[in-house]
């Protein structure tokens, strides 16, 4: 005889309903087939509708009655913890399965011998874990998680269907217990969980559901700082490595790029991903995808171009792929750079930005041409751009320009005046490596400083943007570059220029930096300015009441020693102006002066006794 569905579901119904009452009337009275029958409902019940029938154990108060059937003497016990894991899917019966009490009874099952019944309770906790808090004190309460991983530790060399099947379930109610939250991740870490499950992977790799369990653990715990560094001491590189190499599915590589990334922070992790053979995998995606428009392939193109950028952010990663500039990979990074990808040409830009972290690197690069490279993929972004790539490209460039030798060979290959493309951009993070690429190309290059300095449209740009006070990286490099240029170049006409375009009174609130440096370098082009162009810098410097910020400087105990040295030669220079001579008598300066030449350092004491001779001479 057939029964059609809606009578099947009646009969469900009844039957559930029947189920219910006996469990609940009473527990000790039942027999054991009776108890089996009314579990038997239930389980058929909820494979028929898990939701509906879950909403009817909460109401029917069964729950409690759960709790005094979780022994390890009870045949019933693996099917009411199998219960209690099918309900526990549910999000709205996570918390009333914590408050009927079921938590203590499930974690002293874990000490059972029953492998069905180990299976199911690990279920069981591992779905009331599932994004619930109360779930996870609950457990971490009644020491659960310590249990569990003692039971991955003995189970880890079994390779049976069963052990894995039970290994599974373990790692899984692992990472529900402790997924989003710090402490519980760092409670497993004391315990010694990641080697354990580094070891599962290599013994397990074959077994792909476990194999992806502990991928989503290792990505929970890779985060924590502290995880890094147990990790470090495991094969975790070689392994994750070994299991790349064997994966065709775009999902499967994701999963293991995602506990790649955040190990790869760590410079011994980096190093021993590279030893392990992870960048010929990276270059070898790249090459598979790089002509694919396909959105696995693009997204596959991005991940492991970034992550071999990443690579190169540990010094001795990056120097052993370096190999005296004549590494494959070093090589194959530069045909990056005129490709027509923007993920590529970032990732070859930033790569080189990497690999110019010294300076025999950045002198063998800019030897073998890289230079030009970069000014054609600048050039290729001038007109709208990608900005990413921009800011890449002039990075490369930035770290490159810092040793001497370079700055001149790099000046006279147009750097300056590719980088002077890009003073249209409004875009904060172009606009701050254009100035700090600039910067370091003037460093003691006289002429460029002076040619630079009488530009009138890059002198201009960089007073607008020293009032860029949304933007303090950029504010900070364009008052640094200003008196870079007159630093360097030591010129009447780059004063004029900066003067003329108000420039001045940036340099004077710049003296007041909270960085020495930033002070230092203000001090030093005022000094100048009041050496070679006082008249016509006179009143600006009066506006800006540099005077008087000078007064407080060596006032200040908190003024480095240098900073006093540097404002009592100025003051010596602006006594040459007749308003700012009576300005500096006004304000008491003998006094405070007189005071520095007991100072401990004997730079600014003997600099505190010519400036009060000079003061007394004036006055």
């Amino acid at each position: 005889m057939r029964i059609n569905g809606s009578l099947l579901r009646i009969v469900l119904h009844d039957n559930l309903s029947d189920a219910l009452k006996k469990l609940k009337i009473t527990t000790t009275d039942s027999t054991a087939d009776s108890l089996e029958g009314c579990l038997d409902c239930l389980l058929q019940a909820l494979a028929q509708n898990n939701t509906e029938t879950s909403e009817k154990i909460q109401k029917s108060g069964v729950l409690q009655v759960f709790a005094s059937l979780l022994t390890p003497q009870s045949s019933c016990t693996a099917k009411v913890a199998n219960i209690i894991a099918e309900v526990a899917r549910n999000e709205f019966m996570r918390n009333p399965c914590v408050d009927a009490g079921l938590i203590p009874p499930l974690v002293q099952l874990l000490n059972c011998k029953d492998q069905e019944v180990l299976l199911q309770t690990g279920r069981a906790l591992g779905n009331i874990c599932y994004d619930s808090h109360e779930g996870r004190n609950a457990v971490d309460h009644a020491g659960g998680a310590h249990i569990v991983v003692d039971h991955i530790r003995s189970l880890c060399n079994k390779t049976d269907p069963a052990s894995e099947k039970l290994l599974t379930v373990f790692c899984g109610m692992l990472m529900n217990y402790s997924n989003e939250n710090d402490t519980l991740q760092s409670q497993l870490i004391n315990m010694g969980v990641i080697p354990t499950l580094v070891k599962l992977l290599g013994i397990h790799c074959q077994n792909a559901a476990l194999t992806e369990m502990c991928l989503v653990a290792f990505g929970n715990l890779a985060e924590l700082e502290s995880s890094k560094e147990q990790f470090a001491y495991t094969n975790i590189a070689e392994e994750l490595v070994k299991l790349f190499k064997k994966q065709i599915e775009h999902d499967k590589k994701e999963m293991i790029f995602e506990v790649l990334a955040p190990l790869a922070e760590n410079d011994v992790i980096k190093l021993q991903l590279v030893e392990a053979g992870l960048v010929e995998c990276l270059l070898e995606i790249v090459q598979k995808t790089v002509d694919s428009d396909k959105e696995d392939d693009v997204a596959e193109l991005k991940t492991a171009s970034d992550l071999m950028v990443l690579l190169l952010l540990g010094d001795e990663s990056m120097q052993k792929l370096f190999e005296g500039g004549k590494g494959s990979v070093f090589q194959r990074v530069l045909s990056w750079i005129p490709s027509n990808s923007h993920q590529l040409q970032l990732a070859g830009a930033l790569a080189i930005a990497n690999f110019a972290r010294n300076d025999g690197n950045c002198i063998h690069m800019v030897d073998n041409g890289i230079v030009q490279k970069l000014m054609d993929l600048l050039d290729r972004h001038v007109e709208d751009g990608n900005v990413t790539v921009q800011h890449a490209a002039l990075s490369a460039l930035r770290n490159l320009a810092i040793p001497v030798v370079n700055k001149a060979k790099m000046l006279s290959a147009g750097v300056a005046e590719a980088v002077l493309k890009f003073l249209r951009s409004e875009m904060p993070p172009v606009q701050f490596k254009l100035l700090g690429t600039l910067r370091m190309l003037i460093d003691a290059q006289a002429e460029a400083a002076e040619q630079l300095g009488k530009n009138a449209k890059l002198v201009e740009r960089l007073v607008e943007w020293c009032e860029a006070k949304d933007h303090a990286g950029v504010m900070g490099e364009s008052n640094r570059l200003l008196s870079a240029l007159i630093r360097h170049s030591k010129s009447k006409d780059v004063i004029r220029t900066i003067v003329q375009s108000g420039g001045i009174k940036h340099l004077v609130t710049m003296a007041t930096s909270e960085h020495v440096i930033m002070q230092n370098e203000a001090l030093v082009a005022l000094a100048l300015i009041a050496a070679l162009e006082l008249v016509t810098a006179e009143k600006d410097l009066e506006n800006a009441q540099l005077v008087q910020i000078l007064h407080r400087l060596l006032s200040d105990d908190r003024s480095a020693p240098e900073i006093k040295y540097n404002s009592m030669v100025l003051i010596c220079a602006l006594i040459g102006s007749e308003p700012l001579q009576k300005e500096v008598q006004s304000m008491a300066f003998l006094e405070v002066v007189s005071k520095l030449r007991s100072h401990e350092n004997k730079t600014v004491a003997q600099q505190a006794s010519l400036t009060e001779q000079r003061l007394a001479v004036e006055s």
